[in-house]
């Protein structure tokens, strides 16, 4: 009975941790940028804010499948993947590498916003 119980109970954290996944992505989708989004995307397959080690250098990922989990297109992944390279939060060399710098594009407009409201 205890076992079932505990099943039971990994089973609705499982779900609820699902539900506030969906909730975040559709938030995501509606309020923010596609350079956002593909930062949290890519620091969300980093696994960045788990537990658990990030890993800093992904598998290979085409474009294409960043373009589609982000809901752009590929050449607007391209022109920001290319932008993250630049600033050095990525780095391409046999795989993905993040750079926990990256979350700067993230929290930018968090910071922004805390910023102005104080002042006000």
């Amino acid at each position: 009975m205890r076992d079932k119980r505990r099943r039971w109970d990994r089973f609705i954290a499982h779900m609820l941790s699902r539900n506030i996944r969906s909730e975040e992505d559709l938030v995501d989708q509606l309020f923010n940028s596609t350079e956002k989004r593909l930062a949290r995307t890519l620091l969300l397959l980093a696994r960045y804010g788990k537990e658990d080690k990030p890993e800093t250098v992904l598998p290979k990922i085409s474009q294409e499948v960043l373009a589609e989990m982000i809901g752009a297109t590929r050449s607007r992944v391209n022109f920001f993947m290319n932008k993250f390279k630049k600033q050095g939060f990525i780095k391409y060399n046999g795989g993905l590498q993040i750079n926990t710098s990256l979350l700067s594009v993230v929290l930018h407009d968090e910071v922004n916003f805390h910023a102005t409201t104080k002042r006000k």
